[in-house]
């Protein structure tokens, strides 16, 4: 008996345990979008990142979250413009290199979707910050690999991590928002 129990354990053991996951960067967007002249809105995306999570397939849990994104790699359509948020009035990305977030903490929601908690490190500053995020599935690829699809979402406010840089318009308001609001789509390679 204790021969026929041990596999059965051991195969049930293996369904309950999450897997790795590595970002596909070729396809997955880091992506943001902030308010320009009270109205409108400049999107925004970083190039050049990394990151990996595990993902139990059978609870639909996610863990372990972490990315590490270049904001060196800053494309909004405008070169001018990303000059700027390269140097210190922004990102100073010569004495900040590295936006990181990791995960502490996912809060299954109600409805579908979790809670995803965790500590973002941006301009030097390390803040907790909450974002969504919707489970979108998995599947294979013509030559076998599993993909799996999520997508995070949040809002966070730039004065919270030093990026103050703004200009006053001569019609009221400002050049541009405090509110940062955090677009990504991300695609995992299981491991």
């Amino acid at each position: 008996m204790k021969k026929l129990l041990f596999p059965i354990i051991f195969f049930m053991s293996l369904s309950l345990q999450a897997s790795e996951y590595q970002l596909d960067s070729s396809h997955s967007r880091m992506g943001f979008k902030i308010s320009h002249l009270v109205v409108s809105s400049v999107y925004g995306s970083f190039e050049t990142f990394s990151g990996s999570f595990q993902f139990n397939e059978n609870k639909k849990s996610l863990s372990n979250f972490s990315i590490t994104i270049s904001p060196a790699s800053i494309n909004t359509s405008d070169a001018k413009r990303d000059k700027h948020l390269r140097g210190e009035d922004f990102f100073d990305v010569k004495k900040y290199p590295e936006i990181k977030f990791e995960s502490s903490e996912v809060i299954r929601a109600k409805k579908g979707g979790a809670k995803l908690k965790g500590k973002l490190t941006l301009h030097g500053v390390t803040k907790e910050v909450t974002l969504k995020v919707k489970y979108k599935g998995i599947r294979k690829d013509p030559w076998g690999n599993r993909h799996l699809a999520l997508e995070v979402n949040g809002r966070i406010h730039r004065k919270d991590f030093g990026l103050d840089w703004n200009k006053k318009l001569d019609e009221g308001g400002v050049l541009i928002g405090d509110e940062v609001e955090i677009l990504v789509e991300v695609q995992g390679i299981e491991q």
